[in-house]
């Protein structure tokens, strides 16, 4: 008998993201009983800036739960499961919860004139890079925590009284469930403002920032202790919180993946390529970060991760302005682009370019460049920057032949096939794409005692794309992309450099 007709135990898992906020529920075997979904809205007031609602968010988590829960019993869930999107950042008064302005998302590019201030004291870039695995970047949490203290309470006062508290998306969810002001080990790791080797706070980074310790969450391992769920119905009060991850974190998880080897790449809104690490080396001169992956209580896990600020958000923009769907921007897609290149530096470049001045761009236009050209494009910019990543991590931990593909926009078998010709790797892509979810779901799994660490995860079944673009033509592509992106720069990227060139195996 089946455990979902026993009535064993269940997992309810939520991945709360960038779009939507999206919940499973997951039995004691790892499968996928249900899903719901529930759309979350971006606010633009001006350019670069991108902002959202901190109640929306919580309204969305409450909504998503509330769906997948629909004609089930709440008692039967064991754990609650939290993957989260990373480095987007808010403020909020600890007696009150009242959220002092918006969320600052992670893509927000508002605080690039404080990246000025704080590049230009002596020393800081290096520290910066060297305790947190991250380059100096508009990004990371650390200069919206300053941006919205500087805002709220430019003196700090209320800050240093405690009276304010900054968090990221999971320390904000956390704080609505349970009341506490406490952040995930691996989210923490991305504010840039942690020691990732040692967990904790680091006091020159807080300096350099102009944070107050007093206003931060305490760091807890990525499985607690959390405080329980209340005002979450229908599930029950007191209901553990088991894991919280962030959600490329989790992905990774999500594929089985928990040790060095496999590389997955995370389509969303933006995308994050990540591959786990034997431990928190140097970095030497590779324009990929290194992070905290997961704590789960006993070891740390830790990654190499490139970061890609506009992937989704590329073909959703082009989609936007052609009056058309996403779906039917796929469709309408030409054989080949015709030499037109989409850069899609809306809000500068991530990795491993890491210049935040660089602009957005359309090359090689000519009187035949048409909308199919054009919906090429957009697809073929998501496929050249993952693989300009994959090829970072071939550089500094070893060749990559397989990739992993999930998120929303791995769902176009189009840009799969795109990404696995640009490439010249097999992708892998599997039936279940909520991989984010499922990862979170199976860590709580653990914590709970319902899986082990050796257990391995329920059979996967994959999509599986093969490169039938050859070599010459494949380097060809991918240079005279590497010139649209130069074109881009503005010239002040930090320790940026294109990928070489394919090599004559792949």
């Amino acid at each position: 008998m089946s455990a979902e007709r026993a009535g064993g135990p269940l997992l309810l898992s939520v991945d709360q993201g960038t779009s939507a906020t999206k919940s499973l529920l997951v039995d004691a075997r790892g499968r996928v009983l249900a899903r719901a979904s529930v759309p979350l809205g971006c606010d633009h007031p001006r350019p670069g800036w991108v902002e959202q609602s901190a109640d929306a968010i919580w309204h969305g988590v409450r909504d998503a739960v509330r769906r997948v829960l629909d004609g089930r019993d709440p008692a039967r869930v064991a754990g609650l499961a939290l993957s989260t999107q990373r480095e987007s950042c808010l403020l909020w008064e600890r007696a009150s919860g009242r959220p002092l302005g918006p969320v600052l998302g992670w893509q927000d590019r508002r605080t690039a004139p404080l990246l000025d201030r704080v590049a230009a004291e002596p020393g800081a870039a290096g520290h910066v890079r060297e305790t947190t695995g991250l380059p100096l970047d508009p990004m990371f949490s650390a200069l919206k925590a300053r941006w919205l203290l500087d805002t709220h309470d430019p003196h700090r006062v209320r800050a240093r009284r405690g009276e304010l508290c900054l968090g990221t998306v999971d320390s904000w969810l956390l704080w609505c469930l349970g009341g506490v002001h406490v952040i995930e080990a691996g989210n923490a790791a991305r504010t840039q403002l942690l020691d990732i080797r040692a967990r904790q706070w680091d006091a020159d980074l807080l300096g350099l920032f102009d944070v107050p310790r007093e206003a931060l969450p305490r760091v807890l391992p990525s499985t607690g202790p959390f405080p329980p769920v209340r005002g979450l119905p229908p599930l029950r009060e007191g209901t553990p919180v088991a894991a919280v991850l962030g959600d490329s974190h989790a992905a990774l998880l999500g594929h089985g993946i928990s040790s060095p080897g496999g590389v997955k790449a995370t389509y969303g809104t933006g995308s994050s390529v990540m591959g786990l690490v034997p431990g928190p080396g140097t970095l030497g001169d590779s324009p990929l970060c290194l992070t905290l992956a997961w704590d789960d209580g006993t070891e740390a896990a830790y990654a190499l991760e490139g970061n890609i600020r506009s992937s989704g958000a590329t073909v959703r923009w082009l989609a936007g302005l052609l009056r058309t769907g996403e779906r039917e921007l796929s469709s309408l897609a030409a054989a080949d682009s015709g030499g037109v290149h989409i850069v899609p530096a809306f809000g500068g470049l991530a990795a491993p370019w890491w210049d935040p001045g660089a602009t957005g761009m359309i090359s090689g236009l000519t009187l035949g460049s048409d909308a199919p050209r054009l919906a090429r494009a957009a697809l073929e910019s998501v496929a050249f920057q993952v693989e300009d990543v994959v090829a970072g991590i071939d550089r500094a931990a070893g060749t990559v032949t397989t990739l992993l593909a999930d998120g929303g926009p791995s769902g176009d078998d189009l840009l799969m096939r795109i990404q696995a010709d640009l490439s010249g790797r097999v992708v892998r892509r599997p039936h279940v794409r909520d991989g984010s979810a499922l990862g979170a779901a199976r860590l709580a799994g653990r914590a709970l005692g319902l899986f082990t660490a050796q257990s391995p995860p329920p059979a996967m079944e994959y999509d599986e794309f093969r490169p039938e673009l050859g070599y010459a033509e494949r380097a060809r592509r991918v240079g005279d992309w590497h010139a649209a992106v130069a074109r881009s720069l503005s010239g002040a990227e930090s320790g940026a450099r294109p990928a070489p060139a394919p090599r004559p195996g792949q």
